[in-house]
């Protein structure tokens, strides 16, 4: 039963961390975008305040689960 759950766990935190990783790249993204804009919208920078509310959830989450990257 255990073996089990560990295996859960183990794939919650790879998907978290996927999740890190594919959040930070959008994020990063459209922060790309809007600085190159001459003149940004009201909806890019809405879309850049949720990806970044987004990412550092996960990233809290992350951290609170004591996860890292490197195993």
């Amino acid at each position: 039963m255990a073996f089990g759950a560990n295996k859960k766990k183990q794939a919650l935190q790879e998907q978290l961390l996927t999740d890190i990783y594919q959040l930070q790249d959008e994020w990063m993204q459209v922060k790309s975008v809007l600085e190159k804009s001459v003149d940004p919208s009201i909806e890019g920078e809405y879309e850049l305040k949720v990806a970044e509310a987004k990412y550092f959830f996960l990233l809290r989450e992350a951290r609170r689960l004591h996860l890292n990257a490197h195993g």
